[in-house]
């Protein structure tokens, strides 16, 4: 039986892959005047060359660290801004690498160095930006932001657990099932983030359902499918169509609840236009 099509989760970060491919392009020079010395044995060359590639190197991680922060910020309506500021300690080791580069590895006088150093970091934040830095947080109520992201995260890690076991579920039904489930559960978070203020409950419904879906298919996966009678499929397949009208009902719930607060607040400021 063929298996259906691989759900791909909508809130994945949008992270550019080839962003700061740029930055791994420097290595290629470094890399050959490195084998260069070598060859020529020239000791002073190679160390100094060496030192510079691994400067670039860590320059092109770093960034590469920064751009998935930024990604996952952006990706996401409710979101912390990165604590570590990868991107910027990037410039900064750019300029510093840059200098070492052009002084000692290319004989380069002082000013001179200092001034492409300069160009170095002014050219990548002009070109990459900078970290985000304002928090993505709103409607918070009486629940604070700490709460709100923990729920979130262990929900995602929840589902992505969900998704690798659906790897390894041949059961085409079942397989589908378990992708509507994970879309919806993708739509209810969506839900908490736009308005978080309900997140207490929805944490217990989050607990209970996502984590009691986790733990089916990891007792599915653990059995091989061969010795899974029709019966058995017959009570999952029965158990993901009750987890579909309740995910159903959580989001009919959320989604209604925010109508709710949207007319109270409507209300509200007719009653201040009357006076």
């Amino acid at each position: 039986m063929a298996k259906a099509k691989r759900y791909t989760p909508k809130e994945k970060p949008s992270f550019n892959y080839t962003k700061g491919t740029l930055l791994y392009v420097f290595l290629v020079p470094l890399f050959l005047s490195i084998v260069l010395a070598l060859f020529t044995t020239n000791i002073k060359a190679f160390i100094f060359n060496t030192i510079s590639f691994f400067l670039f190197l860590t320059v092109a991680r770093l960034a590469k660290k920064g751009f998935t922060q930024e990604g996952l910020y952006h990706s996401n309506t409710f979101a912390q801004a990165p604590k570590i500021p990868y991107k910027m300690l990037a410039g900064y080791l750019l300029g510093g690498a840059t200098f070492f580069t052009a002084y000692f590895a290319g004989h380069q006088d002082f000013v001179k160095s200092a001034f492409l150093a300069v160009i170095a970091t002014i050219g990548y934040y002009l070109f990459y930006g900078f970290d985000p830095r304002k928090d993505k947080f709103q409607n918070l109520g009486d629940v604070s932001a700490s709460f709100v992201l923990e729920t979130i995260q262990e929900a995602r890690d929840k589902i992505s657990h969900i998704e690798k076991n659906m790897l390894h579920i041949k059961d085409t039904l079942l397989y589908e099932k378990l992708t509507l489930a994970v879309s919806k559960a993708q739509s209810i978070l969506q839900t908490i983030q736009e308005d978080p203020k309900d997140v207490r409950v929805a944490r217990k419904f989050l607990t209970v359902y996502i984590d009691g879906v986790a733990k089916v298919t990891d007792a599915y996966t653990d059995m091989d499918e061969k010795d899974i009678n029709a019966q058995t499929k017959e009570k999952l397949h029965a158990l993901m169509d009750d987890v579909e009208v309740r995910f159903d009902k959580e989001l009919t719930r959320l989604k209604n609840n925010n109508k709710f607060d949207l007319d109270v607040h409507i209300d509200v400021l007719k009653e201040q236009i009357k006076h």
